[in-house]
């Protein structure tokens, strides 16, 4: 019960934040998401101190969307993989319509990453987030 009130929670915030995104092209938002892809890219089974000083200063940023601080929020708790409650977030993302293509291909890449990021989302994460 407490997940699936979790996961509609996450996916309100996902659906009224993230178009925060498409509708002002804001570039902190840009910025942001960049970083977090840069750290996917490069993450081996758990963030390092410095991706989480970057990580934990986009969480507390409250002029970037929702939906991007979740994503960062979802990459610093990795230990191997995402856990639940970051994949449940990245679900969230990536059936939102409303979310940009390039923030809910990041979200897949997020919520299915397992211990590092393959070759072919390293190269779709280049291409997105040159």
């Amino acid at each position: 019960m407490n997940t699936t009130i979790l996961k509609n929670l996450i996916l309100v915030i996902a659906i009224g934040l993230f178009s925060q995104i498409a509708m002002a092209q804001n570039q902190g938002n840009g910025v942001a998401l960049k970083q977090i892809a840069d750290i996917v890219a490069g993450l081996s089974h758990r963030p390092s101190d410095s991706d989480l000083t970057t990580l934990n200063e986009i969480i507390g940023n409250s002029g970037l969307a929702q939906g991007v601080r979740a994503m960062a929020s979802s990459v610093a708790s990795i230990e191997h993989s995402a856990n639940e409650e970051g994949k449940g977030a990245m679900e969230a993302i990536q059936s939102n319509a409303q979310a940009p293509d390039r923030a809910r291909a990041l979200a897949d890449i997020i919520g299915s990453f397992n211990h590092s990021a393959s070759d072919d989302a390293k190269a779709q994460l280049a291409e997105l987030f040159p």
